[in-house]
């Protein structure tokens, strides 16, 4: 695969999983009694633990796979599997299994920017998975790592933009809006998973 199609590939698997617009909704909810100030303070502090946490799993995650002595392959086949959970969640409109646990309860709380919004909403399984699957592959680390950085900062930077204009876009797509955008990136994400799959079965010699 030619270099700025993979650079695509990485950057469309990392932006479907953050699911920028898919956070709209979650946000407004969240910060319903903030200040337009406090917005922006939330949102920024939000996107940059997410990026710290997701840049600790792009420079370590080899090293842990190795460590726990997994397979490319194993990881291949297990992270597809998620990521295909992941996409029904899109494909049927349904509310993420990782990403609204407590959002009843953290709307009382003061500070939402952390928990739940950077993690796991931004930082959640299904993008530590994606980022798990790439650093596992045995290729150039001066080629992958800035490619995922680039990548994960690129998406964070989109999911701070539509939470920062979270009320424009409700407006503007409205609900249905949104789910149709989610069921499209649902639909590009299983077919991701399903090639993670294969390509696990082509590692481990399996096929």
């Amino acid at each position: 695969m030619p270099p700025i199609s993979e650079i695509i590939t990485i950057f469309l698997a990392v932006f479907i999983v953050v699911d920028p617009f898919g956070i709209v909704p979650v946000f407004i909810s969240l910060t319903a009694d903030m200040t337009p100030r406090r917005k922006r303070t939330t949102i920024l502090k939000a996107v940059g633990v997410a990026f710290i946490v997701l840049c600790l799993f792009i420079f370590t995650g080899n090293a842990i796979l190795r460590f726990l002595g997994i397979q490319p392959g194993s990881f291949f086949i297990a992270g597809g599997i998620l990521l295909f959970i992941a996409s029904l969640d899109l494909l049927l409109g349904k509310p993420g299994r990782t990403k609204t646990s407590g959002e009843g309860r953290e709307k009382e709380r003061e500070d939402v920017s952390v928990f739940p919004i950077a993690i796991p909403m931004l930082a959640g399984p299904g993008t530590i998975t994606t980022i798990l699957l790439y650093v596992s592959e045995e290729k150039n680390p001066l080629f992958i790592l800035p490619t995922l950085v680039g990548s994960v900062a690129l998406s964070l930077a989109c999911a701070g933009l539509t939470m920062l204009l979270s009320t424009f876009f409700l407006k503007l797509l409205g609900r249905t809006g949104v789910s149709v955008i989610e069921r499209i990136m649902g639909i590009v994400l299983t077919a991701l998973s399903v090639q993670f799959v294969y390509d696990g079965l082509l590692k481990l010699k399996i096929i």
